[in-house]
């Protein structure tokens, strides 16, 4: 089948690479000249495992192409993606001016004869499938002069439910494909794009070995609002258990239990599940917060007050900080305090800095005037191409980053980190204090040992 994907971010990189795969012939569309050009050289212009030997195979097979030209990609294409980015608003509402123009662009580039089959995979707000027929209908009239017949092309919805760090697995072997359209003949191509997958008829790739126990893949054919409603339910109630692990935290550290073992223990419950359950600084990246912020606007709009989501939104946003009130604890004013940080990226297997906590606890620990070195295994290239001006150090290595330093904040939880033991990372500190915002390590060995150690509910 030939697709399309506009987009070649994340979302949109993976999922045409992912197609490729499977044997279908894809053209990556992106406004960024540099981006294009990497990925036809098959370097990829992001992090991600797996990535760059299944990006060489795609480009190598001649399945998987990329451009800057939306009209070398629609005319053809039989199923084309809009995986464009959605970014917050001040008010909390998602700025759709990306996929706007590529709803233009591919308005502008179908061709009568023909029918597509056009898929909102970026999360878009509910309802948005008739804003996007909308905007195409006005990218075809711009061309050809008349409205499309209601035959030429429908628009589907198809969210994706992908992790960075392990995009290319959840693509390959997911939990389940949602699939949002309105004509049977839409829902019929789509899952028919989607049977390797669904069947699990494909030979797995070496770097992405298929999990033993992965059976048939449930689909939920659905209508378009449905499907939308859907992937910011998932999203909403992932960030609420994870603020719920962290509401239980603090109350842990204040009568004195261990959230590690109560989370543990309300885990087994089969009706809860132990995942998103680990206490920290909170969540980040580009999905949670965004999708949450645009759900609350949603429900305002229809006069709903959502109150248990905008309470996980506001216990995310004061627990990044709670790693502040501890330093504050050990250290008492932070003026001139050299502090180390290990950890930018907002979770392990990526590079993405957006929404990151990382980048909370820079800014309030900055504004307290101490002095920073931070280390990150991948993302600090992206930390001073991003932020530039930022009054920070870089360390060479997660010991460099500690020279000097009068105590250790960790806030990502790379398995780089868990191989040094507290012993080591205490001799580099000059006090030493470490503010575990992970919960990598044992407290009792740290007490052993000496170390000023203050986890996250423990």
């Amino acid at each position: 089948m030939n697709v399309a994907v506009f987009g070649a971010g994340y979302v949109g990189l993976v999922t045409g690479a992912v197609l490729a795969e499977l044997g279908h012939r894809v053209m990556l569309v992106d406004v960024d000249t540099g981006k294009v050009q990497q990925i036809m050289r098959g370097i990829p212009p992001i992090f991600e495992q797996g990535l760059p030997e299944l990006l060489a195979r795609t480009r190598a097979s001649g399945r998987l192409e990329a451009t800057i030209d939306p009209q070398a990609a629609v005319p053809e294409a039989e199923v084309i993606f809009i995986a464009v980015g959605t970014p917050p608003l001040a008010d909390g509402s998602p700025n759709l001016e990306y996929v706007h123009q590529a709803a233009l662009a591919i308005g502008a580039g179908m061709e009568p004869d023909r029918s597509y089959v056009i898929v909102n995979k970026a999360t878009v707000p509910i309802g948005s499938a008739n804003l996007v027929k909308l905007w195409i209908e006005d990218g075809y009239v711009s061309r050809h002069g008349e409205v499309p017949a209601p035959a030429l092309f429908t628009v589907a919805s198809n969210p994706e439910f992908l992790r960075e760090g392990t995009a290319i697995h959840d693509t390959l072997y997911p939990d389940r494909i949602v699939l949002g359209a309105d004509e049977d003949w839409a829902m019929e191509r789509l899952q028919t794009l989607y049977r390797p997958i669904v069947a699990q008829a494909f030979a797995p790739p070496g770097e992405n070995p298929r999990p033993h126990d992965r059976g048939p893949v449930p689909v939920i054919a659905t209508d378009r609002l449905s499907a939308e409603m859907i992937k910011y339910a998932a999203n909403a109630f992932l960030s609420t258990k994870i603020s719920f692990a962290n509401e239980m935290a603090n109350i842990c550290e204040r009568v004195g239990a261990d959230i590690s073992t109560v989370t543990y223990g309300i885990g087994l419950d089969t009706r809860i599940g132990p995942k998103f359950l680990n206490a920290g600084v909170g969540w980040g990246g580009s999905c949670f917060g965004k999708d949450l912020s645009a759900l609350i606007y949603t429900a305002k709009e229809y006069g709903y007050q959502p109150r248990l989501l905008e309470s996980t939104q506001e216990v995310n946003n004061e627990q990044r900080l709670i790693v502040i009130k501890r330093l504050q604890d050990e250290l008492k004013t932070l003026k001139g305090r050299r502090i180390a940080l290990w950890g930018l990226s907002f979770k392990p297997g990526t590079d993405d800095l957006r929404d990151a906590p990382a980048l909370s606890v820079i800014a309030e620990l900055l504004r307290l005037n101490a002095r920073l070195t931070v280390y990150d295994p991948v993302a600090m290239d992206n930390i001073q191409r991003q932020y530039p001006d930022l009054d920070i150090r870089y360390g060479t290595s997660p010991l460099g980053a500690l020279k000097g330093a009068e105590a250790l904040v960790i806030l990502t939880e790379w398995d780089e980190f868990r191989r040094f033991s507290l012993g080591t990372i205490a001799a580099e500190l000059t006090l030493p204090v470490i503010i575990d915002g992970r919960n990598l390590y044992d407290p009792a060995e740290a007490q052993r040992l000496g170390i000023r150690y203050r986890g996250i509910g423990r």
